[in-house]
């Protein structure tokens, strides 16, 4: 997410059709899909580079860990690949001390849109007493498109200090995100269809220390043969309508 001073409410201008979907209690969504692709190695940062920012990214123990600095913008380690139509998953750990990040997903950055500025669908990381994880913000555009106030039950889904496990899934407009099998968020937006993954270490308050960790590993992909995650019927019902 944007470091701005309004991020505390979402926007309400050119918000696209927003769903609020009921939290399935159970395991993780299940819907047939081809092979998953890896795009992380596990040894180097092959496949990916760096845009926007000096926060760095290493590899650490198989996964790769951006750092909070001082001074920086929000950096982001974009795929060098750009995808339309998936199904993501990866895993999640903070630790140093909480920090606002996020995976990009149908992203991009151009010379000729704000000088390069990383843009596009963001799946929020918020481990701060807001809990917003698993929020969809369109980046450096729009701002809020689905805050988790929507879906106050899946606040708690999100556990500082432990692995997480994250899932996007981007089928046509339709744009889902689940936190460790709890279905988060759920919005119809086609304003943009492909684009990259990128991993986001977000700017430090003026002042603020640096030294912030997260850690991503097992980052992966599905392209093919893809079906949407079956909606639970506490959704189904109340929007049935």
């Amino acid at each position: 997410m944007e470091a701005r001073n309004d991020e505390e409410l979402p926007s309400r201008h050119g918000v696209p059709q927003l769903l609020l979907g009921a939290v399935l209690l159970s395991c993780a969504p299940t819907a047939s899909a081809g092979p998953w692709e890896p795009l992380f190695n596990g040894r180097d940062l092959s496949g990916w580079v760096q845009v926007n920012g000096s926060a760095p990214f290493t590899v650490l123990d198989g996964a790769i860990v951006g750092t909070t600095v001082q001074g920086s913008p929000n950096s982001f380690l974009a795929t060098d690949k750009t995808f339309r139509d998936f199904v993501f998953e990866c895993e999640v750990m903070q630790d140093g001390g909480p920090s606002n990040s996020g995976v990009q997903f149908r992203s991009a950055s151009r010379p000729d849109v704000q000088s390069g500025r990383v843009h596009g669908y963001q799946f929020e990381i918020d481990p701060s007493p807001r809990a917003w994880t698993g929020g969809i913000y369109d980046e450096a555009r729009r701002g809020w498109l689905y805050p988790v106030e929507e879906n106050p039950r899946a606040k708690t889904a999100y556990q500082y200090g432990r692995w997480n496990l994250l899932r996007i899934e981007a089928i046509g407009s339709s744009l889902r995100t689940w936190v460790n099998g709890i279905p988060v968020a759920h919005v119809n937006d086609d304003l943009t269809s492909e684009g990259f993954f990128a991993l986001q270490v977000h700017s430090l308050a003026e002042g603020a220390p640096g030294g912030q960790r997260i850690w991503f590993r097992n980052l992966r992909v599905q392209t093919t043969e893809l079906h949407p995650a079956p909606l639970d019927d506490m959704f189904i019902r109340q929007h049935a309508a």
